[in-house]
């Protein structure tokens, strides 16, 4: 399987140069698995497959579905390819490389659990921050505009706001100046983890059914249904940084509840 992988690189770094790689080459991996993991919710909601699963009994009218599909193409167009290509001198300083050999699974896995832990810790305070009356009110109000999310409203938001929660995203790769793939790896990881979180759907399959202190869906949708100075859950991907400060009590309390009537009706029955 490694040699697959180093041969397959090998083919990358021989066929195009870092450039390319780390500003076009990330943007076409980010844009293909961020619409070819968001588009299939669409398509369950218009369809009502798998209802039984879906968070909210509301759905997104076709015509909210193609804005957000038209301003994401808008988005990431005009700032996330600029953003990408006027980060890439930041990362070659602080010693990213394409070049052979890779890096072992063990180097990659431990950088990834760096980026989550320091991502988490950033989004959670940049988030409440956005929460705050006048940014609320003129940047993250945008990303709010869709009470019932659904995959890919995960980065629909204000410009300034991709900029400002973008950076807790990078800071990680931009301190340690990974190897390329570990890059890729985590652009990856953190694209699906987004796209889960904004889906709109529980599975008995989902992630935060076996991970602990995993947020998904069910933690995020919350966030969306709520007035924003009573929404907390301003977490990313664990949940660590809500129960420390007390921002899930609101979820906490409603999951109780829930838990009691569903018991409830399991005795009557």
């Amino acid at each position: 399987m490694a040699s697959i992988i180093e041969s397959g690189w090998l083919y990358l770094i021989t066929h195009f140069n870092d450039f390319q790689l780390a500003c076009l080459g990330s943007f076409f991996l980010h844009e293909s698995v961020f619409f070819l993991s968001g588009l299939p919710f669409i398509y369950l909601e218009r369809a009502g497959w798998l209802s039984k699963y879906k968070i909210q009994t509301k759905n997104n009218s076709p015509e909210a579905q193609e804005k957000c599909i038209t301003r994401l193409v808008l988005y990431h167009l005009c700032v996330n390819l600029p953003v990408m290509i006027a980060s890439y001198p930041v990362f070659r300083f602080m010693g990213m490389r394409s070049s052979l050999p890779l890096p072992s699974w063990k180097v990659i896995s431990t950088q990834i659990l760096f980026y989550f832990i320091l991502e988490d810790f950033v989004f959670y305070w940049g988030h409440r921050v956005l929460h705050t009356k006048w940014l609320y009110k003129h940047v993250h109000s945008i990303h709010h505009e869709y009470a019932t999310p659904f995959g890919l409203t995960s980065e629909y938001a204000h410009p300034a706001e991709i900029l400002f929660l973008g950076f807790a995203t990078i800071v990680g790769p931009a301190i340690t100046g990974p190897h390329l793939i570990t890059l890729w790896l985590w652009m990856v990881v953190r694209v699906l983890e987004t796209v889960e979180a904004h889906c709109g759907y529980h599975f008995p399959w989902s992630l935060s059914n076996f991970l602990p202190l995993y947020g998904g869906a069910d933690f995020h949708d919350y966030h969306h249904r709520l007035l924003y100075t009573k929404s907390g859950n301003y977490s990313s991907t664990f949940v660590y940084m809500d129960w420390l400060f007390g921002t899930d009590k609101g979820y906490r309390k409603l999951k109780a509840l829930k838990g009691s009537e569903n018991e409830a009706e399991g005795k009557q029955i």
